[in-house]
């Protein structure tokens, strides 16, 4: 069996051509790098974090995160963490996953093993629809041209159905020693009617930064607890906070620096942000 794109045509374009071009557009995009990936390098990195909007949308910021993920080391597999926006809970996948790049296959052991470490389920009906990890996949097919055959996912959509610190421990364990770049799906602040989050009414632009930034210093602190009363406080609405509260519980105890590439908002591609979602970009090295 294999995982069908549920939103190609939607969140991207479903062609191979349109598709190329589109990708290029947002790496030289004025919210983007400004130029393609150049050749990899002996940099490794852990992970980075990567909003799931349309390309339209977040794209641009998408780029900045897959531009370090292709000048830097080749791993064995990507661990995509993503939020499930259907209330379907937690699961992985073991399917391959078909973009119009072609298929990307699903490193079969490690989700397994992962399976068998933490208890999480292997759930294909819980990614049937979800777009979070699916966004990823054609932007890190470009970024890897030169390994495309070889490139090696390991799918987890993330509920509210776990403990995020002890899934993250028991990840971490999994992981010791595996050379696996752990991607974060996630955008940050929803902000209007839309999203029924309209806790300031003035100075809109100005204050939903505000409102990014603290949540992104507690990141860049590598702070998990901090991040976690963050988003209670505030009440936040970063769609992707388990998978970013399970990465900074994996990395706790290493040595990690993190790196904010880009934030913007979709008020500032549209010119209006009656209603606004935020995107980050941050690589962990």
């Amino acid at each position: 069996m294999t995982r069908e794109p549920a939103v190609a045509g939607e969140f991207y374009e479903n062609t191979f051509e349109k598709l190329n071009k589109q990708i290029e557009d947002c790496f030289y995009s004025k919210f983007g790098p400004g130029d393609l990936p150049v050749k990899r390098t002996g940099k490794k990195i852990k992970g980075v974090i990567a909003p799931h909007a349309g390309y339209f949308f977040s794209g641009a910021c998408g780029a900045w995160a897959y531009k370090e993920i292709a000048e830097s080391v080749f791993p064995r597999a990507y661990l995509i963490l993503g939020p499930n926006h259907y209330g379907l809970g937690s699961g992985l996948s073991i399917e391959d996953w078909k973009t119009p790049f072609g298929l990307v296959k699903v490193e079969k052991d490690m989700v397994l093993g992962i399976k068998e470490k933490t208890g999480l389920k292997i759930a294909e009906e819980n990614h049937v629809a979800e777009h979070s990890l699916e966004v990823q996949l054609p932007f890190l097919q470009y970024a890897n041209r030169d390994k495309l055959q070889d490139i090696r996912i390991i799918p987890l959509v993330i509920g509210r159905d776990l403990d995020y610190y002890e899934t993250g421990k028991k990840l971490a364990d999994f992981l010791k020693n595996k050379d696996i770049v752990v991607i974060i799906s996630s955008d940050f602040t929803h902000y209007g009617p839309s999203y029924r989050y309209v806790p300031f009414s003035t100075d809109i632009p100005n204050r939903i930064t505000a409102l990014d930034n603290g949540a992104i210093e507690h990141i860049m602190k590598l702070d998990t607890n901090g991040f976690k009363e963050y988003v209670n406080k505030t009440g936040i609405t970063i769609c992707g906070y388990m998978p970013i509260l399970i990465f900074l519980s994996i990395i706790e105890q290493s040595e990690t620096k993190p790196n904010l590439l880009m934030h913007y908002t979709s008020g500032d591609v549209l010119g209006s942000y009656k209603n606004s979602v935020s995107y980050v970009s941050i690589v962990f090295k």
